[in-house]
């Protein structure tokens, strides 16, 4: 959604919105209430205030426009968090905040996010004490705090100290929303909810520093949260500020870089030696590229999703998986069992593995039309999170 700017409002960052409607992506059209619409203004210049830690990378990668000074006090509000209790961006001072709106029903992007929170904070180590994540519910038909809390746990975030999802009656979310210009729509025949991505940057006082995006670049889970974590640190006084983990940059450790032609490499298919496929890409199709192997659990279990995935998005998106750990045999049989029929190769020597500087298993890249190295995921997919990243390229 794009909003014409107005004068006299908020400073904001670029309108970026997405929409959960039962189990994976809809498409915002014709939406029959709004809750809380916001007008945005021109963007401020990025500058140079993203310093010290955060580089240009990673000011692209969170879409971050940085507020020109004097900062604007964050607007305040009191709401309930997951485990009962008040809370408000006033109470969290001598804090950084990272503040989101997410959807307490959401299966695809708003589950991104939590990925990258939870890799944010490993990436903190010690330091995430002076941080928070604090996200205001955006559902108004969710909105108890059972909801939230719930949607905490299984999500990941049960253990973690710093995240804050709070909530209350859907009047007092709608004036928060509005208070930060964040668009919410809502659909009462369908109760599908399109929220604004942003990113509020809130400093120790309290003021507005800097505003980014959690759209599809969040699914670079690590980088994306490596980034995140670093514009946290950085709202920090000098004296509290810490070295952050993890990657920098536009890549992980090595060459795989993001917005950069991906590596071409030719592998051999599972349980068909002499044919090939190619790993750069098909031209004029987005391609999927998961990196797997039969004993690993976790894709295992992702392997159905996949395929889910695959049969939604058609034959205008290619998928390839890579298997980077069995013996070829090993991985013919279990391939069989898998139900998937997208092809399947062998990285036998490990060299696509390492050319793409996989983390972990499971691994996905996806790969534009042209070519182009557009998203790097360490951990598991799920279908309506796939679905939603790689619809959203395609929109884009």
């Amino acid at each position: 959604m794009s909003e014409t700017p107005t004068p006299g409002t908020r400073r904001r960052a670029r309108a970026t919105t997405f929409a959960w409607a039962g189990a994976g992506l809809a498409v915002a059209i014709g939406l029959a209430a709004i809750v809380a619409i916001g007008l945005p203004h021109a963007p401020a210049t990025a500058g140079t205030a993203a310093e010290p830690g955060i580089d240009a990378a990673a000011v692209d990668l969170l879409q971050l426009d940085v507020l020109s000074p004097p900062a604007l006090a964050a607007p305040d509000f009191t709401l309930t968090d997951q485990h009962g209790r008040p809370t408000s961006v006033s109470q969290l001072r001598g804090k950084a905040v990272v503040l989101s709106f997410d959807d307490d029903e959401c299966q695809d992007l708003c589950t991104l996010l939590a990925q990258d929170v939870a890799a944010a904070n490993a990436d903190l180590g010690t330091a995430a004490k002076n941080v928070v994540f604090l996200s205001v519910n955006a559902n108004p038909w969710h909105t108890a705090v059972g909801d939230v809390a719930s949607w905490t746990d299984s999500h990941g975030l049960g253990s973690a100290d710093n995240w804050v999802f709070a909530t209350g009656a859907a009047a007092q979310l709608a004036q928060v929303a509005d208070s930060y210009h964040v668009s919410v729509t809502v659909d009462p025949k369908t109760q599908e909810v399109t929220h604004g991505t942003e990113l509020f940057f809130i400093d120790p006082t309290g003021r507005e520093v800097a505003i980014g995006q959690f759209g599809t670049g969040s699914a670079t889970t690590g980088l994306f949260a490596h980034a995140m974590a670093q514009m946290a640190m950085d709202l920090l006084p000098a004296g509290e500020r810490t070295p952050v983990a993890g990657p920098t940059g536009t890549t992980e450790t090595g060459t795989a870089t993001l917005n950069a032609p991906a590596p071409t490499l030719s592998l051999p298919l599972l349980g068909k030696p002499s044919t090939r496929a190619s790993l750069a890409g098909t031209h004029g199709s987005y391609t999927v590229v998961n990196f797997w192997a039969s004993t690993c659990s976790a894709c295992v279990q992702e392997m159905p999703a996949l395929e889910q995935a695959h049969q939604a998005l058609g034959s205008p998106v290619a998928f390839l998986g890579v298997d980077v750990a069995d013996p070829a045999g090993a991985a013919a049989a279990f391939a069989r069992t898998t139900g998937v029929t997208y092809p399947l190769v062998a990285d036998a020597d490990g060299t696509a593995a390492g050319t793409y500087r996989i983390s972990g298993l499971p691994f996905t890249a996806i790969i534009g039309p042209d070519g182009t190295l557009l998203v790097r995921h360490s951990g598991t997919f799920t279908a309506e999170q796939l679905e939603y990243v790689v619809r959203s390229l395609q929109q884009g």
